[in-house]
């Protein structure tokens, strides 16, 4: 998948044979090496995202530039043919299947040795050869990942957390085979116990076959672990991206034609049937029902479409028959964009990943010398082989830089996934840090705070005012008068000689009487002093009031306003208590803003509200609270929103807004709800904070059990159960972000 821009083209490979950060790393280095290429390799997703000159470089020349560092990679495979099934994230992949194969052969060969090493009681006459008979092909076999990643890698001049794992293994296995055969480890009768520090004075009689044994168990453990909760993390993606319909049932001169939904094309009419999936998006042209948005937006209640109204690919009928006509097929689809967003936004890199980057660039080789230097002191200082072998070989297995690789891409593979599945699209990794930042929202009223359409509000005069008025406005499709429809719940009367006054109103003969809806000026007389009195308060709140004449007397008046949205109010009181200080901007005046803002809860007085802005005004109120210090987050959805939500700090597009908004912005709202910003903002911390408390531990873990290690504190067999421990705890606390609930 290759998307052109100038001269540069962007591709995503996927890559194998990476075990861990630091060969994400060199694949990385090794890509920006080639000239016009900018290349992020991510470990977490086994993925490179790579833009380059296609004017100086094809995608050949990156497959090779990966494979002469010593790994393998491909272009993405096609999508799956629809009876095809999709992957099932609790399937265990081949890989997976073959590394649990190699564990619990491994496991069941390594428990004996382990008891036998620690048990002195079960050391029978002998005993030490049957241990070596049993840990031997653990440690060739069962360890062979390692050696062979090892051994590619050094080939290249490189080393990884396989070369340090590769070395203790098979130092200790050869310090065994020593001991064994010429030392006095082989004799008749050899006993061993188990010390948590290394012991000293032991000489050639001590084994280490249970360390070579038990720590390629637990790594593997560790190792399988982790692959599962990585292929668990972008759970939620790939359940996004197989949301959509597999076929559609097209109108083909009348008749249903089932075809493959990516042979729709523009303009196609589609059948949607009740329990179906719409095939893509699309204009509803006849039928009316109601639609499970729930897998895009996370809102469990369906929404009601009719003729006119917009509806998605991948979203539910749950109502009645609708014929869709398509406007957005294929890569342009609502659901294709927001996959495209969510997989940039997990190849990115968060600022906070630059030093965890650096340090493991540096890891391997500083252990490596950290390992000989712990070997070189202890011999001088005790003169004791065993226990100078014992603490490096448990500085050679405790370190690991995975915890440092898998803490920030784990964590953004859960949260993106999660805010997908939530109806909120994080564009790129650098968000996150905006949103600790932000101290001030600018809220655009119309369609944000407001629901952008007209609604009846007040009707005033005689009991019949608002009968009359919409038996006439049916014929009407101005949206006041599908407010005034919308209203009435009992049937219409039937009108006739309907006159469509152009911006001024409607006429037609109802039930034998001529009725007028429209402006003062349209009435064929002046209305009473009650009804101009409602006429007045109605537009200085903001509103709009159409009269009602019958047989030329006015009887009375609907007001229709666009109305606030029920979650609004709640929405803005959570802002601030995320630290945020709303602010209203509108085009309305201002009586009619205060109306609005004290709805919601904001203080027109303490400068809660800027009205009059013209839609090009809205930048300069960003900027003018950007010169005063604030940080800003803009949440909007026209096109007249999109500079202010570039120029923000921050920019939270509704996902029912326009393109060109949603291009402009950092996070984009699926649902057409305030109430989706307080989740995103809560959402975006969460995952930061997890990213932030995974450094911690991975930087932390290696601090304080490298030095230990390297005093002669920790055997190494708790030194391989701690560093396999380590990386499957930071992709767990990863995972804990599947449990984010909106509004929680």
């Amino acid at each position: 998948m290759t998307a052109a821009a100038g001269t540069h083209d962007e591709v995503r490979l996927d890559i194998t044979g990476m075990t861990c950060a630091s060969c994400a790393n060199r694949i990385e280095r090794k890509l920006n090496k080639v000239e016009g290429v900018q290349a992020t390799v991510n470990y977490a997703t086994e993925a490179a995202t790579v833009r380059f000159d296609r004017d100086t470089v094809d995608t050949d020349q990156l497959l090779a530039t990966v494979a002469a560092a010593g790994y393998a990679a491909s272009l993405p495979a096609p999508p799956a043919a629809d009876d095809e099934p999709g992957p099932d994230d609790d399937a265990p992949t081949a890989e997976d299947r073959a590394l649990r194969q190699r564990l619990v052969v491994s496991a069941a060969l390594a428990l004996p040795v382990l008891l036998l090493s620690m048990v002195p009681p079960l050391q029978f006459e002998n005993w030490q050869w049957l241990a070596l008979t049993l840990a031997s092909p653990v440690a060739v076999w069962g360890a062979w990942p390692f050696h062979r990643a090892a051994a590619v890698n050094a080939r290249h001049g490189a080393s990884t957390m396989d070369t340090l794992v590769s070395i203790g293994i098979v130092a200790a296995f050869v310090w065994s085979l020593y001991a064994l055969f010429l030392g006095d480890a082989g004799a008749p009768g050899m006993r061993m116990e188990f010390h948590l520090l290394a012991e000293q004075g032991a000489g050639t009689s001590e084994l280490y076959l249970e360390v070579a044994a038990a720590v390629t168990v637990f790594l593997l453990a560790g190792r399988y672990a982790e692959s599962r909760a990585r292929r668990r993390s972008g759970s939620a993606l790939r359940a996004l991206l197989t949301l959509g319909a597999k076929d559609a049932a097209v109108l083909r001169d009348g008749v249903e034609v089932r075809v493959p939904a990516d042979r729709l094309a523009v303009g196609d009419r589609f059948v949607v049937r009740p329990g179906e999936k719409v095939a893509t998006d699309g204009v509803v042209v006849s039928g009316s029902s109601a639609v499970d948005a729930s897998m895009l937006t996370g809102e469990s209640v369906p929404v009601e479409v009719g003729v006119g109204d917009r509806v998605t690919g991948a979203t539910v009928n749950v109502g009645g028959r609708l014929v869709v006509e398509a406007d957005r097929v294929g890569a342009e689809t609502t659901l294709a964009a927001l996959g495209r967003l969510v997989t940039a936004a997990q190849s990115g890199k968060a600022p906070v990943q630059r030093l965890a980057d650096r340090v493991s660039a540096v890891f391997v080789p500083v252990v490596l010398v950290i390992a000989l230097a712990t070997l070189v002191v202890w011999l001088l200082v005790t003169g004791d082989v065993a226990a100078a072998f014992t603490s490096a070989v448990a500085v050679l297995v405790i370190a690991c830089p995975c915890a440092l690789g898998l803490a920030t891409p784990t964590a953004l593979l859960v949260g993106t996934g999660r805010g997908a599945q939530l109806g909120i699209v994080i564009k790129g990794p650098e968000v996150l840090e905006s949103t600790r930042r932000v101290d001030t929202v600018v809220l655009d009223k119309t369609g944000t705070v407001t629901t952008g359409e007209m609604a009846l509000v007040e009707v005033v005069g005689h009991p019949d005012t608002l009968r009359f008025a919409a038996a006439v406005e049916a014929a009407s499709e101005h949206p006041i008068a599908r407010a005034v429809v919308r209203a009435v719940a009992q049937p219409l009367s039937e009108v006739h000689d309907f006159a469509n006054r152009q911006g001024r109103g409607v006429s037609g003969t109802v039930e034998g009487r001529l009725v007028v809806v429209g402006r003062v000026g349209e009435m064929p007389a002046p209305p009473s002093a009650e009804l101009a009195d409602a006429v007045v308060r109605a537009e200085d709140a903001g509103r709009t009031a159409v009269l009602v004449s019958v047989d030329g007397e006015v009887v009375g008046l609907c007001v229709v306003a666009d109305t606030v949205k029920p979650s609004s109010a709640a929405a803005i009181a959570a802002l601030r208590d995320l630290g945020l200080a709303p602010v209203l901007v509108t085009g309305d005046n201002a009586g009619a803003a205060a109306v609005v803002a004290r709805t919601v809860g904001l203080d027109p007085d303490a400068g809660e509200v800027v009205a009059g802005v013209l839609p090009e005004g809205k930048v300069d109120v960003v900027r003018g609270l950007q010169v005063r210090g604030r940080v800003v987050a803009v949440v909007g959805d026209g096109v007249n929103d999109a500079p202010a939500l570039a120029q923000a700090d921050l920019g939270l597009a509704m996902g029912t807004g326009t393109d060109a908004a949603i291009e402009a912005a950092d996070l984009t709202l699926v649902r057409a709800d305030l109430s989706a910003a307080v989740d995103a903002v809560r959402l975006s911390r969460r995952t930061l904070a997890t990213i932030k408390a995974n450094l911690f531990w991975a930087f932390a873990y290696n601090v304080a059990l490298v030095p230990l290690a390297a005093l002669g504190f920790l055997n190494p067999v708790l030194a391989g159960l701690a560093m396999a421990a380590s990386s499957v705890l930071v992709v767990g606390n990863s995972l804990q972000l599947r449990r984010f609930t909106a509004g929680g």
